[in-house]
């Protein structure tokens, strides 16, 4: 078997698991499942630092400056490193670095709504903390909470092959569109398109979650419409 022979193999290995890939969007599944476990953090610690405040905000924003001040990549490697990388241990990394901009925002918003007129009117009624919380407060904040998920999806889409595409995210046979951009590069001067497909899967599958992101906002809250 000459090299040529060797080298047609390769590119039909290669494009066999790309379109695995483009089937089973791994990259997707790891996007939303970390922004649903980055969401519930987040909106939990940032709705108990701004409705409770005090000694409990103090706490949570002190965690939160710390994790905005670690390198994700840092992290990434010592976890990865102490469980090593798998599908859900991207999850975990990816969803545990991504809570404290849920945990800003939430915050703010929390703060300023728990002395509006409705907030104050449940606390006369008799109504729990809890109640108020997720009754009255929370579904205020659901159109940014909202926009900020449909951004983080498509950043941990990015952020995950960035991870794969060194070596530490999803490991073959699983299909992963970083795993293959770095085996594509190896064929960059004979055969570009191994390497293209999978960095235009990532462009357009970014693209697309963005655009209904802004769709869904405007459903959800016309008021936000430019």
């Amino acid at each position: 078997m000459n090299g040529q022979t060797l080298l047609r193999a390769s590119v039909r290995s290669i494009l066999k698991n790309r379109t695995r890939a483009l089937l089973t969007v791994s990259g997707v599944v790891i996007g939303v499942a970390a922004v649903i476990l980055s969401a519930t953090i987040g909106v939990l610690l940032g709705l108990g630092a701004g409705y409770v405040g005090g000694a409990t905000d103090w706490t949570i924003m002190t965690i939160i400056n710390v994790m905005l001040t670690f390198p994700f990549v840092l992290l990434a490697l010592a976890v990865i490193a102490v469980l090593g990388p798998s599908l859900v241990n991207m999850i975990i990394v990816l969803g545990v670095a991504g809570w404290p901009i849920y945990a800003r925002v939430v915050r703010a918003e929390a703060m300023a709504l728990r002395e509006r007129e409705f907030v104050l009117a449940g606390r006369a009624l008799g109504m729990s903390h809890v109640r108020i919380v997720f009754r009255q407060i929370l579904p205020n904040l659901v159109s940014a909470i909202v926009v900020i998920a449909t951004l983080q999806v498509a950043q941990v889409i990015i952020l995950e092959s960035f991870l794969s595409f060194l070596g530490l995210g999803i490991q073959p046979p699983t299909p992963a569109w970083g795993n293959m951009l770095g085996e594509g590069r190896v064929y960059m001067l004979n055969s570009w398109w191994i390497a293209a497909f999978p960095g235009l899967a990532i462009f357009v599958t970014t693209l697309a979650i963005n655009l209904m992101g802004n769709a869904l906002r405007d459903w959800i809250d016309p008021h936000m419409k430019l």
